[in-house]
């Protein structure tokens, strides 16, 4: 099995990793993809005006404070497994495992949608789609062909993200530029509040605004992930916010549709009234197209999230073994297999039942975050977070209460099924160790819970004690850059090689 590990090494090696514009496309889709989807916040919110001011608002309040404990914890842990280490290095590899299983279970619900979508936009103008004769097939083939994507290496998924977001949200700079001499801005503030259903608008802000940890779990893939990730995170969080609020506005403020109209797909129509049948077939094709840089960002993070618990010993081996083009092959299968299994729910179901997974996960993450501020200070943090452990506790009160919030929002039949994909993992991880104990399936041997994980953060401790100035340099601004932060990690580097 050394040989394998080492055999997984190399291959990976020979692979290139993640650059700075190929991680910005990935993260802008694991969070958004463009204004696809956002429509319904102008229905369920009774017009125009809470959907602009919530993406706003819940930008300040979530997305920032979500990005930033991202930014700082996945660059002190630069490990596939994200949030898996994290966890695990403030509570044991017991919650690690959990914060792992909610996570892949509800990525894998995210990722079912997909393909749905896909051939929802597809139908308007391909009315075959609409038969189950052809729409099943047609699902299969659009998962394997993607999935097949995914296996090819996850460099060719960064490229291929990086032009699919520029093919999806151009057609909305052209139709934001047709629209300003329509444009009425009293129409903004359209709101009837007898008409505002908030279940549906608070689930469509949040899935439309969340998994900004996700891209954490292929931080062992990134190139100089200590700068790379917090540049990416800032430019991404301002891409998807300006693809939310741009089109919102362009649409909203040129348009006297009654908020009832906007269901998905409607910006297709709004294309069609303010620029003419080229622009809504172009913004329809860009819907399709932004599902598969959806499902490919989406894919990337749960195989490569599978692949870093296996190689922390949470999972058997196999999880860890990867193609010649260095992608996890057994754990992108395993994903593409749930989303087969999955792809027959309701969208309104799988969003309320992934958000509601997503958000106790979440909890746990802030959680960690707090802990390790508090029982590791000396932990070395090429990013950090610029307030005091006070302060950094401040920022994760508002996007908990409403994670809370949003979880009391939750259907009965959400608690149910949530409720047991939480129970199914607290006997899962006991399950795994008697079948390690037993040697039924091999497992990588790892002498502590976070495997070689925790050899890299004594490493790190050891070289913050040597250099003193990485507290002040910590705590520059995302994009910031730092001569003393880089001779820290190339002290780094140089007493693993004295190792």
């Amino acid at each position: 099995m050394v040989n394998d590990v080492k055999n997984s090494s190399a291959t990976n090696k020979k692979n290139p990793k993640l650059t700075l514009l190929p991680l910005i496309a990935l993260i802008f889709y694991e969070v958004s993809g463009g204004p696809f989807g956002v429509e319904d916040s102008v229905k369920a919110g009774g017009g125009p005006l809470l959907a602009l001011l919530g993406f706003v608002i819940l930008a300040l309040i979530w997305s920032i404070p979500e990005a930033l404990i991202t930014a700082e914890l996945a660059t002190s842990f630069p490990e596939n497994g994200g949030y898996v280490i994290w966890i695990s290095s403030a509570f044991g590899p017991f919650w690690g495992f959990q914060e792992g299983f909610w996570k892949w279970f509800s990525g894998v619900m995210d990722n079912a949608l997909y393909p749905v979508l896909f051939l929802d936009y597809l139908k308007h103008s391909l009315p075959v789609f609409n038969h189950l004769v052809a729409r099943i097939p047609a699902l299969l083939g659009i998962t394997v062909s993607l999935t097949y994507l995914n296996y090819r290496g996850l460099h060719i998924v960064g490229s291929s993200a990086v032009l699919l977001a520029s093919f999806s949200l151009f057609p909305f700079v052209v139709m934001a530029i047709l629209s300003i001499p329509r444009i009425k801005p009293r129409q903004w503030i359209v709101v009837d509040f007898k008409k505002v259903e908030w279940r549906g608008y608070f689930n469509t802000m949040f899935w439309n605004l969340n998994y900004w940890d996700k891209v954490s779990t292929l931080a062992g893939e990134v190139e100089d992930p200590s700068r790379t990730f917090r540049n990416a995170l800032l430019a991404g969080l301002v891409l998807v916010v300006s693809s939310y609020i741009i089109p919102l506005l362009a649409a909203t403020g040129a348009l006297k549709s009654d908020p009832s109209e906007w269901s998905d797909g409607y910006f297709a129509e709004a294309g069609m009234l303010i620029g003419g049948v080229w622009l809504k077939w172009w913004i329809q094709a860009a819907a399709a197209m932004s599902n598969m840089g959806l499902f490919e960002a989406e894919m990337s993070s749960d195989a490569f999230q599978l692949l870093g618990m296996s190689e922390m010993g949470m999972l058997p081996s196999i999880f860890a073994s990867r193609s010649k083009y260095g992608t996890p092959t057994i754990s992108i299968l395993c994903s593409a297999t749930g989303v087969i299994v999955l792809s027959w729910m309701s969208f309104q179901e799988i969003l309320e039942f992934l958000n509601f997974l997503y958000s106790v996960g979440m909890l746990l993450e802030f959680a960690a975050f707090i802990k390790l501020r508090i029982m590791k200070p000396d932990l070395h943090r090429p990013y950090k977070v610029p307030f005091q452990t006070v302060g950094a506790t401040a920022i994760c009160l508002p996007p908990a209460l409403l994670l809370i919030f949003v979880m009391y929002l939750a259907s009965l039949k959400t608690y149910i099924v949530s409720g047991s994909v939480i129970i199914l993992g607290l006997f899962l991880y006991p399950a795994i160790l008697h079948a390690k104990e037993k040697k039924w399936c091999h497992f990588i041997s790892t002498d502590e819970p976070l495997g070689h994980s925790n050899d890299i953060l004594e490493d790190q401790s050891a070289a913050t004690e040597l250099d003193q100035v990485v507290d002040d340099d910590a705590s520059l601004s995302l994009l910031g850059h730092s001569t003393k932060v880089q001779d820290s990690e190339t002290l780094s580097q140089e007493m693993l090689t004295l190792d």
